[in-house]
C-alpha cells in the first residue's frame, strides 16, 4: 500500500479511475468508495488479486498485485506487483525520474528480485497479441513481455530476466558475492551496481533504457553481459511453445 501511494503521487490522482473487482472481474469506477473496499481487501486478504487502471480497455498507466501465501501455492511462488507508465511519462520527466521513482517503489517492498524497463504493454485478454508481436520480440530484445514471462507461481526466489534496471537481494546477491563481486564481474561502459539498504542492489543498464534493434546490429551487449552472469539464478524454461522458451534465452544464445 505504501509503494501504491508513492506510485499514485508520482503519476497523479487523475491516473487510476478503474478497479477489477478481485473475485468477478468486473470494472467498477474507482471512486471514494472503490478506493476504501480496495484498501481493506489489500490489508486483510494479502492472496487478493487487484488489477487498477487508467481505463478498463487500454494500457497505460496500471498497477497489478498478485499475492500469494506460501503455504497454499507452495515454496515456488511469490506475491509480486507491477506498475505501469506510458512511454510519454519518460519522455516528459526523462529517465533519471523514472529510475528515481523505481527505487522509492523497491525500497517499500520485501522484494527478492525487481525490474524495470521498456516492454510491450497490452490487455491480457485480447487473444492473439503474441502472435501478433513474435517477430518484433525477436528484433527488439529490450522489450519486456510481461504477464507471460513473469511467472508468479513458479519462479520463487530467481530472477525475472534482464533489463534497464535490475533489482537483486537475497539470496542471489549472496551468492554472487554481494556487490562486490557483481562490479567484478561486469566491465561494460555504462553499467552501474548501487548498494541499497536491506542487503539489495540495483544494477543499471546505461542512462536510458534500451528496446535494440538486431537487425541493425543493436543487440545490447550490456543486457547480454548481465544475462551470462545471471544465468544461473534466471527463471527460464517454463513455457512449452518453442518460440517462447528461445525469447527467454535472447540475451544467451
Amino acid at each position: 500500500m505504501r509503494s501504491l501511494d508513492m506510485y499514485r503521487r508520482a503519476v497523479g490522482s487523475h491516473a487510476l479511475n478503474w478497479y477489477a473487482d478481485p473475485y468477478t472481474g468486473d470494472w467498477d469506477e474507482l471512486n471514494d468508495k472503490g478506493w476504501a473496499y480496495l484498501r481493506r481487501e489489500m490489508l486483510e486478504e494479502p492472496a487478493t488479486s487487484i488489477r487498477l487502471s487508467e481505463l478498463p480497455s487500454t494500457s497505460g498507466y496500471d498497477f497489478i498485485y498478485r499475492g500469494r501465501l506460501l503455504d497454499v501455492y507452495g515454496l515456488d511462488a511469490t506475491s509480486a506487483v507491477s506498475f505501469f507508465l506510458p512511454t510519454e511519462y519518460m519522455e516528459e520527466h526523462g529517465p533519471g525520474r523514472v529510475r528515481e521513482l523505481a527505487l522509492e517503489l523497491a525500497a517499500a517492498l520485501p522484494l527478492n528480485s525487481g525490474h524495470a524497463g521498456l516492454c510491450f504493454n497490452f490487455p491480457e485478454s485480447v487473444l492473439g497479441t503474441l502472435d501478433a508481436i513474435s517477430d518484433l520480440s525477436f528484433r527488439h530484445p529490450g522489450l519486456d513481455i510481461p504477464g507471460v514471462h513473469f511467472t508468479s507461481l513458479s519462479i520463487g526466489t530467481a530472477v525475472n530476466g534482464v533489463h534497464w534496471l535490475n533489482f537483486l537481494g537475497q539470496p542471489v546477491l549472496r551468492e554472487l558475492e554481494g556487490a562486490a563481486g557483481l562490479r567484478a564481474r561486469l566491465r561494460s561502459p555504462g553499467t552501474t551496481v548501487q548498494e541499497l539498504n536491506g542487503e539489495r542492489v540495483v544494477v543499471t543498464l546505461g542512462a536510458w533504457p534500451e528496446a535494440g534493434d538486431t537487425e541493425l546490429g543493436h543487440t545490447l551487449p550490456a543486457y547480454r553481459e548481465l544475462a551470462r552472469v545471471l544465468e544461473p539464478w534466471l527463471h527460464l524454461g517454463c513455457f512449452s511453445q518453442e518460440s517462447l522458451r528461445r525469447w527467454e534465452r535472447r540475451f544467451l544464445d
